[in-house]
């Protein structure tokens, strides 16, 4: 028994560490409305997503709009309250045992899914083993690298076992990181990935606040009803909600203004002082997307492209040098608007106990950048280009012509600034904008790249977002994983020993020497930690900031 609460309370440590009291980032969670508004119940909350997501399993991606979209109709195993503390979902207790090699989890009592079906201890398994441990980026490099085995002794008790002490399993079960999906529904898919393999990625059950109404689910928006048999008592208050498909952020807005819409996600940069001064509108900056916590928006090199795609990015002086042609400060405050912060490490600031300080990333120096391409081979022929000469991995004649994957929004929009900044040294950089499948398919599974841009989401440890970018067990197929190509023992080693150490003290200079690491490899070019603002009808409230992009399980607006 004393094992078992020492075990507990370093765990609980470190939650309270990444996420909670006094050592909350700035970019913290701050919320300010025109009124108070007291629940009550009825009525439709109407908000925008930015595109069709094309799917609504968020347990087979880690892509923020598959998430933001369907959330609200599953449940993860633990949840986080409004003020930043674990709490129990469809797991009503657990215990943490032998060290922190077991967990042990007693799930609630005449929980159902939407059709109906009894919610049990399979449901939970399927979910991890055929589908997060294998499709979602962030618990297949973190659960599956920790080589953990889930057990079910009876219908209402789980077990989660490693062969080492695994720390931040609790940080990642919430619907976000670990949604739960009924294995009598999903089970008959060939394919868990798409919707063709798996027709129930257009149709989803779970045990959600709110479940997909009959035929609910077009490209212009999707439609949900409230569940009535949800295991918390009351909630949710609203009848309904509908996520409406609108692409622009600047329509987005005026939407919101002219009433039409509840809620948008972002605010775009040039309107948020105006936003704010609205009294018709509530708005909050959070550190949790429906894509993850503590993102990072962070440029990919192709450390490893497929045979006869040029190297462009294999030597580490022409990294180097990239680097030192982007100046961050300006993009950031031209794109970002100053929301959030340029990153100074590899590890987002918002997990205090493990990021670094002081670290020697790269500035901005043009004449550094053009004497180090210089060095590498990449001759200037007059006018600024360059060709190569004598770069390995490039053939000789080369143009440095390199693309630039991203969604549309601040990916693409960084793409364009650095496109003007590295031009002046001589790098022409193609901005691209793709879809979710797309641009998965070219980074991830082809390698078809010269650079992208990511928003990784580092979670609440590095275990959970930050280790599958840098891990060289995670150059994968799987989408938002080692997009780099990235392969360094060391690094791998490093990784493994901090996850074994509860303590999050003493993880502390293992996480250091890592970044140092990686900071003198340059696999990627951190740009921007994310802060954006999201706006929302004043006379909605309700919504839990903490947890994740859009939840409203306790929203309610005023009629």
């Amino acid at each position: 028994m004393k094992t078992r609460l020492t075990v507990a309370a370093l765990a609980m440590a470190l939650v309270a560490t990444a996420c909670g009291g006094d050592d909350k980032p700035a970019e913290q969670t701050q919320v300010t409305t025109a009124t108070t508004v007291a629940p009550v119940k009825g009525g439709t909350l109407v908000v925008a997503i930015g595109s069709d997501p094309g799917s609504l399993n968020p347990a087979v991606t880690s892509n923020g709009g598959v998430h933001t979209a369907s959330e609200m109709m599953f449940n993860g195993l633990v949840g986080w309250s409004a003020d930043g503390k674990l709490v129990p979902e469809l797991a009503e207790s657990w215990a943490i045992e032998g060290g922190g090699t077991s967990y042990r989890f007693n799930l609630r009592q005449n929980v159902k899914w939407h059709d109906g079906q009894p919610f049990t201890a399979d449901d939970v398994k399927f979910t991890f083993e055929k589908a997060l441990l294998k499709l979602h980026s962030r618990t297949q490099s973190s659960v599956g690298g920790a080589q953990v085995t889930i057990e079910t002794p009876d219908q209402k008790t789980v077990i989660f076992r490693f062969p080492n002490p695994y720390a931040p399993l609790l940080q990642q079960l919430n619907v976000t990181e670990a949604p739960i999906i009924p294995k009598h529904v999903y089970e008959s898919c060939t394919d868990l990935a798409t919707v063709a393999g798996c027709p129930a990625n257009k149709a989803p059950i779970g045990t959600g606040p709110f479940k997909l109404a009959p035929g609910g689910y077009t490209i212009q928006e999707i439609k949900m009803v409230r569940n009535p048999d949800y295991f918390r008592p009351g909630l949710p208050y609203l009848d309904g909600m509908v996520e409406r498909v609108i692409p622009d952020a600047g329509t987005q807005l005026l939407a919101l203004e002219n009433k039409e819409i509840d809620w948008i996600g972002s605010v775009p940069g040039p309107d948020i002082e105006r936003v704010k001064k609205n009294t018709a509108l509530g708005t909050a900056t959070a550190p949790r997307g429906s894509g993850g916590g503590n993102c990072t928006l962070t440029g990919v090199f192709n450390m490893k492209p497929p045979a006869g795609r040029p190297g462009f990015f294999t030597d580490l002086r022409t990294r180097q040098a990239f680097w030192a042609a982007v100046n961050r400060d300006q993009a950031f405050k031209t794109v970002s608007f100053s929301q959030g912060k340029v990153a100074v490490s590899p590890i987002n600031s918002g997990i205090t106990f493990a990021t670094a300080t002081g670290l020697n990333l790269p500035t901005f120096d043009v004449a550094k950048a053009k004497t180090l391409l210089d060095q590498v081979g990449w001759k200037d022929q007059g006018g600024g280009a360059r060709v190569a000469q004598g770069v390995a991995n490039v053939p000789d004649g080369t143009k440095f012509e390199v693309d630039w994957h991203g969604f549309s929004g601040d990916q693409t929009t960084y793409g364009e600034q650095i496109r003007s900044q590295v031009a002046a040294v001589g790098i022409t950089l193609n901005v691209k904008t793709e879809d979710n499948a797309t641009f998965s398919s070219n980074v991830f599974n082809k390698r078809d790249f010269d650079t992208a841009v990511v928003s990784y989401c580092n979670g609440d440890d590095p275990d959970i977002g930050f280790r599958r970018q840098v891990d060289s067990r995670q150059i994968s197929t799987t989408a938002f994983t080692n997009g780099a190509g990235y392969n360094n023992p060391e690094v791998d080693s490093l990784l493994d020993k901090a996850t074994r150490e509860p303590d999050p003290a003493k993880r502390t200079p293992t996480y250091r020497q890592l970044q140092e690491i990686l900071v003198r490899d340059l696999p990627y070019l951190w740009l921007t930690e994310s802060a954006g603002l999201r706006a929302f009808n004043a006379n909605c409230t309700g919504f839990n900031h903490e947890n994740t992009g859009l939840f409203a399980e306790a929203a309610s607006c005023k009629k």
